[in-house]
């Protein structure tokens, strides 16, 4: 059995760089039930940027803005509009994390630095992947600080309630035409994952648009990456209008693990997050195609949340709609019953249901 040159214990958390990051922390906290725990800007003594972390049980998201227009993170949101720069990864050794990937052809996004206050030490470097994103390993097994030095614990002023939002499940990447193997490869080679499954267009099709999708994993399962690329279709296809208003490679969305599908989606609606919504007809024949599962099946169908099964179990899984003005990232939250999959049997209802909000754009 080869040794797993990249232990990875989880994902440590996701940065997004936002035009107000303000503003954007405050979405989180009232709409998903994230609370703000910690922040670094100029009253913390960072000058050019100010970043807001906000939690809910294994998830952080970190919202950082510019506070200078000719910055690398302006110019992200310039080209991207607010998108996921990071896809930082919790390791118990992040300059061999870096080392073993950099030899094995990751480029480099950062060296390893030390950072360090009076709460301890954190060891971070960080690799480019796909787009404008990167990799950041982070080794904080000699910290006992909030998040990262540099940053100040904050008591949330909000009162929030979380919505049972547990951890990361997948990130999933867009990528150019004839890039998806390519990337595969990157993972494969450079992090030591293995292909865990693909899709072809035969299954994530319908009459206008298609896609191709390989799912990627780390050696413990805890990091999952599918990589999508465009297929020949009638019409533009979801991913070409990512690329297009993207302009470029990057994050398309991130589930995320709940345990009660019903309680998290209904939090989610009544506070103001819309959703995918597939035509009622999915629901004539799922039951059929599924079987026994122990929630209610009417309560399922008026919030329009997707049943699938595979050889261990089933899962429920619902798409909101893009969370910004352009329609790049999207969230999808997943509540898994003994399932390993991704929803195959969903991915007809579903690219129809984004056909439709394409066309109201302009974009199929």
């Amino acid at each position: 059995m080869a040794t797993d040159f990249l232990p990875i214990n989880g994902t440590d958390y996701v940065e997004f760089y936002v035009g107000n990051a303000k503003q954007a922390s405050l979405y989180y906290q009232h709409c998903f039930g994230f609370e703000l725990v910690a922040y670094a800007g100029p009253e913390t003594g960072v000058r050019d940027r100010a970043s807001y972390v906000v939690q809910q049980n294994k998830i952080r998201f970190v919202l950082t803005t510019s506070l200078q227009p000719d910055s690398e993170i302006n110019n992200h949101v310039k080209k991207h509009g607010d998108g996921v720069k990071v896809l930082a990864l919790w390791v118990d050794d992040a300059k061999k994390s870096f080392h073993e990937t950099v030899s094995r052809g990751a480029e480099i996004a950062s060296e390893p630095k030390v950072l360090k206050d009076e709460h301890g030490e954190v060891v971070v470097s960080s690799i480019k992947t796909y787009g404008d994103t990167i990799h950041t390993f982070v080794e904080r097994k000699n910290y006992k600080g909030v998040f990262l030095p540099g940053f100040q614990p904050v008591k949330n002023k909000l009162k929030v309630t979380p919505i049972g939002l547990k951890y990361v499940d997948h990130c999933v990447g867009n990528v150019e035409l004839g890039q998806m193997n390519k990337w595969v490869k990157f993972y494969e080679d450079v992090m030591g994952f293995k292909l865990l499954i693909t899709f072809d267009d035969n299954d994530i099709s319908t009459e206008y648009s298609a896609l191709m999708s390989k799912v990627v994993s780390n050696g413990n399962g805890y990091i999952k990456f599918p990589i999508n690329e465009p297929a020949k279709g009638k019409k533009k296809s979801q991913i070409e209008e990512y690329l297009d208003f993207y302009h470029g490679a990057g994050v398309q969305h991130i589930a995320i693990a709940t345990d009660d599908i019903i309680h998290t989606v209904s939090e989610l609606k009544n506070r103001g997050v819309e959703f995918l919504r597939v035509p009622d007809v999915y629901y004539d024949d799922v039951q059929q195609r599924v079987g026994h599962i122990n929630e209610d099946w009417k309560e399922l169908q008026k919030l329009n949340i997707l049943i699938d099964r595979d050889e261990e179990g089933y899962l429920l899984q619902i798409f909101s709609k893009p969370v910004q003005d352009r329609p790049t990232l999207f969230f999808e939250i997943i509540e898994r019953n003994g399932a390993k999959s991704f929803g195959k049997g969903n991915f007809k209802a579903l690219f129809e249901a984004i056909e439709l909000e394409q066309e109201l754009r302009g974009n199929l």
